[in-house]
């Protein structure tokens, strides 16, 4: 049955991503509802919950969060658009990839017509994004039957679907760069580049007010207007059908441009849009640096997502200082003896309440999830290069296999230290703007600590491409990182006991703004992936290519 069409046969593909993010992201959500009892027990405790969430207002807008939907809704804030991550890989691949693949040409070989295979895959992934939003809406009634929450079936299913549309604006950006792009990581790069764009536009109203008009141009502002778990706040229908406009037209534009161009061809960008081109030649480019060991050519292939990751991560960083430096004015009288604020902050990301660093600690922890984000679509490369059979002319060479794995992960591993450098260059320059005193030294800490995470990362996942596919080593991944996040983002609210805390690598990067960098546990990161690099090594050497 599941091979009767087109429609069926993509959604078939997306089962394990619709369980995982499904399950995952569910928790998430519901997890802090579990943890706000504990934080409500007096007024008192209500009055300084409600004025640290105003200080926090970057993540989240401030609506009723002395109640369980509000808490949950404000807590979770941008970290929920983690689940775009997946619909901006599966749409940058969706025909991109195929058309990598060669798939692509087999199937339109059949007496079926372009536009319908198509409009058959954007279906499955749309179908794929509601039946995870729906499962996310299913736990979220869940839990807050369980915990109390103040919402309804109708508000948590509404919930769900508010997730998949803005998801599914993002897939209609990565699917129609895909058209201009001749290979679909380009695609997911710059994606990814403009979700971070469209975050912190978002965040703009919230830390400058003038800046409203901003935020508006962001997706994620529409998303936002929309808060159903919250009581009285309920969902904005003119928000929800802009968002579903927007992904319409998006992906309608992508599919009426892969009907008209070639399979495998790009459509082409206005003059003002176009590199300068190069004059024809018949020699071969034998004498670029690029082709001079397969380090140097991983390195020219990774060069341009590395550069708009760089600029993602890195600007979020600048960013955030000016935004701490913003509100740095309301943090002294609301945390100075507040032993209930200050013990909020720590579960939120930071180890104290020592005004910048103790605030900056709490949104740092986004740096190596984002990094290890990186990483993650990487890990996808290499494993898609050989499903798709781009690995067999490269082995065919005089290369020995370790050569080769060990020269891809040296250029990932080159990335990652750029990242980190050019974070702390950013970090360093915004707080000298903006006047910001922060320890030097414990900044560098955290800007570069997070580069043994990146490197696990993609350790894992070259060792899970030895057995898996692509799709299914790139959501296991994106998996175990959600798990991960999620262990060291709820476990010290539900008091989770230290062992299960041991198990995120976020535990071992720690509070390094606070408390600088602790050497031993980054070299217990660093052993972990050299010996899940190792025995990845060691399966490639020993396993049929493609299998």
């Amino acid at each position: 049955m599941w091979l009767s069409s087109v429609f069926l046969k993509t959604l078939r593909d997306y089962r394990i991503p619709i369980v995982g993010w499904g399950i995952g992201m569910g928790l998430v959500v519901v997890s802090p509802m579990a943890s706000v009892a504990t934080l409500l027990t007096t007024p008192q405790a209500r009055e300084q919950l409600v004025s640290l969430a105003a200080t926090f207002a970057w993540n989240a807008d401030v609506v009723a969060v002395d109640t369980i939907g509000g808490y949950a809704t404000f807590k979770i804030g941008v970290f929920i658009f983690l689940t775009a991550v997946w619909p901006l890989l599966a749409a940058s691949r969706m025909l991109r990839g195929e058309e990598d693949r060669g798939s692509l040409d087999l199937l339109l070989s059949l007496p079926r017509s372009r536009l319908a295979v198509a409009l058959e895959k954007l279906a499955a992934l749309w179908t794929a994004l509601l039946a995870m939003g729906l499962l996310i809406g299913l736990l979220v009634f869940a839990g807050g039957r369980q915990f109390g929450g103040d919402f309804g079936f109708a508000d948590a299913l509404l919930f769900g679907v508010n997730l998949a549309l803005v998801c599914a604006v993002i897939g209609g950006v990565a699917l129609l760069i895909s058209q201009f792009t001749q290979e679909r990581g380009p695609a997911a790069g710059w994606t990814a580049g403009l979700l971070l764009i469209f975050i912190v536009l978002d965040m703009v109203r919230r830390v400058i007010p003038s800046g409203g008009w901003l935020s508006r141009l962001s997706p994620i502002y529409y998303y936002n207007l929309s808060k159903p778990l919250v009581p009285g706040y309920g969902a904005s229908v003119g928000a929800m059908l802009f968002l579903l406009a927007l992904a319409v037209v998006l992906s309608g534009a992508a599919v009426w441009l892969f009907a008209r161009r070639d399979v495998g061809g790009t459509v082409p960008l206005p003059r003002w849009l176009r590199l300068p081109e190069r004059p024809a030649t018949r020699a071969l480019p034998v004498g670029d640096w690029s082709l001079r060991s397969v380090y140097a050519r991983s390195l020219g292939t990774i060069a341009l997502p590395t550069l708009w990751w760089t600029l993602g991560i890195a600007g979020f960083a600048g960013w955030i200082v000016v935004a701490v430096q913003q509100m740095e004015t309301r943090l002294p009288a609301l945390l100075s003896g507040s032993p209930t604020v200050s013990h909020l902050i720590k579960n939120i990301g930071g180890g104290d309440a020592s005004l910048n660093a103790g605030f900056l600690s709490a949104i740092f922890v986004l740096l190596p999830l984002f990094l290890m984000a990186f990483a993650v679509t990487q890990v996808n490369g290499w494993s898609a290069d050989e499903q798709d059979g781009r690995l067999d002319l490269v082995l065919a060479a005089p290369q020995p296999r370790l050569t080769v794995l060990l020269g891809r992960f040296a250029a990932i591993a080159s990335a990652t230290v750029v990242v980190g450098l050019v974070t702390l260059l950013a970090s360093a320059g915004a707080a000298a703007a903006t006047g910001l005193t922060l320890d030097a030294g414990n900044l560098a800490a955290a800007t570069l600590g997070m580069i043994p995470l990146g490197l696990l990362t993609a350790a894992i996942g070259y060792l899970a491409s030895g057995w898996l596919r692509t799709a299914a080593d790139t959501g296991l991944l994106s998996f175990l990182l959600l798990i991960w996040f999620f262990i060291s983002f709820i476990g010290p609210e539900l008091a989770w006991p230290e062992a299960t805390l041991r198990l995120s690598p976020f535990y071992y990067y720690g509070t390094p703004l606070l408390n600088g960098l602790q050497l031993t546990s980054m070299l217990g990161i660093i052993a972990v992936a050299a010996v899940a690099l190792s025995l990845g090594a060691l399966r490639f050497v020993r396993k049929d290519i493609g299998v």
